[in-house]
């Protein structure tokens, strides 16, 4: 009998003390902006018409609704939400319009942030006296969120009232910086500013750069986190995941959307969106998986192993065909570099399956969307050239190296 006791024991706590992320990793030593905000600023909001901006992920470390949490608060007054991409519950999806309404739950007024408008009307921000953030960002460029926010901050300055963000976590961490900065000529709605890829900042931090960089000056407080480091990947924190929009269903999603986004909007090659794993993957009819995954293993990328997958997505351009490809699995995060991978990835099914892309046929119509994406069409051409990924990535070098100089002025966390 003691032997079966022991056996159980062993197999109840061996995965706990044999598992050394498990064992270390912070359970609850993290407080997000909002937290901070209710803790330790109890009086900022006191008295003020607040409007909000803010959806789903916008919760506090118990998972409790930001918009609870701030009806709550003593002396705050909501008066207005403020809906982004995918909408102030996330349940649309990519590039759908979000329409103006009444938030169900609370009879709140929700104004759309996407759609006829990007940023808050006068008229929206009538009974508004301050306007708080607070959005889970997943810490590239082409996510719409950041510009949301920095959209809102003109209007803040416009109007005169104060922007507050409420920060969070860069859930891939504070210190991958990778990929080309956006040109003039191709700011758009998925790259405002010129920002590398992978910026390697939390909202806050983005927030304080642009505002003095490029000149909103609104008057601006970002309520900043306590316990994160800028080593942190989102495991590390101890925090629940709550999904930012659809396709960013887990944790380590925001890690294989640098990698596979920007192709996904040639609308060709499956990135995973419309099958189960969402920016996890690349396939297409066009494509032998054995070939691809030995091409792309041979070149030794750091921290990323390449499995051959055979699939059929269930909706999406490739719905109900079936396709070929590789599924990218990140052996280890502290080396991987999701950017420059996703550009290995696609020089070599240029080189090697030039139908999968199929530049002067189906892709030719989605090259201005791509071209956003990368925020220019330098990279676009050095592909149909057959450039490599390698002299790709060394083109951007100098500016990218630039846009860390300025970034390190307004980093917040160690």
């Amino acid at each position: 009998m003691k032997k079966y006791i022991l056996l159980i024991l062993l197999c109840l706590f061996y995965p706990l003390c044999s598992n050394p992320s498990y064992a270390s990793m912070p359970k609850g030593n993290i407080q997000l902006g909002i937290d901070v905000l209710v803790n330790d600023y109890p009086e900022l909001l006191k008295g003020k018409r607040v409007g909000l901006i803010t959806n789903q992920s916008g919760v506090n470390g118990k998972l409790e609704s930001m918009i609870d949490v701030m009806n709550s608060l003593s002396g705050v007054t909501v008066t207005a939400l403020f809906g982004p991409e995918h909408g102030i519950r996330g349940a649309l999806y990519a590039g759908e319009k979000v329409t103006t309404t009444t938030d169900e739950k609370t009879g709140i007024p929700v104004f759309s942030l996407y759609g006829k408008n990007h940023t808050p009307t006068p008229q929206m921000l009538e009974k508004v006296d301050v306007l708080v953030f607070d959005i889970q960002d997943i810490g590239s460029r082409t996510y719409t969120y950041v510009w949301t926010m920095t959209e809102s901050m003109k209007s803040a300055a416009a109007k005169g009232i104060p922007f507050v963000v409420l920060d969070r976590p860069n859930p891939i961490n504070g210190l991958v910086v990778e990929g080309n900065i956006v040109q003039k000529g191709f700011e758009s709605f998925i790259g405002k500013y010129p920002v590398a890829y992978c910026h390697g900042m939390t909202l806050g931090e983005m927030a304080r750069m642009i505002n003095q960089e490029y000149a909103i000056h609104c008057d601006l407080k970002v309520i900043p986190m306590k316990g994160w480091h800028r080593w942190m990947n989102w495991k590390e924190t101890g925090l629940q995941w709550v999904p930012t929009s659809p396709h960013i269903p887990e944790a380590d999603t925001p890690w294989y959307y640098p990698t596979t986004g920007i192709f996904g909007e040639l609308k060709t090659l499956n990135e995973g969106i419309g099958y189960t794993r969402p920016f996890k993957l690349a396939g297409s009819p066009y494509i032998d998986a054995e070939l691809l995954a030995n091409e792309l293993n041979s070149e030794n990328l750091p921290g990323v192993y390449f499995q051959p997958i055979y699939y059929q997505p269930f909706y999406g351009p490739q719905a109900s065909q079936y396709c070929q490809g590789v599924r990218i699995v990140i052996t280890d995060y502290t080396i991987y570099q999701p950017v420059n991978t996703g550009y290995y990835l696609l020089a070599a099914v240029q080189r090697l399956f030039p139908k999968a892309i199929d530049w002067e046929g189906k892709a030719a119509k989605r090259w201005g969307s791509f071209d956003k994406a990368n925020g220019t069409d330098q990279i676009r051409k050095a592909l149909q050239q057959g450039k490599s990924a390698k002299e790709i990535i060394h083109s951007w070098q100098k500016e990218l190296d630039a846009f860390k100089l300025i970034r390190v002025k307004y980093l917040m966390y160690d």
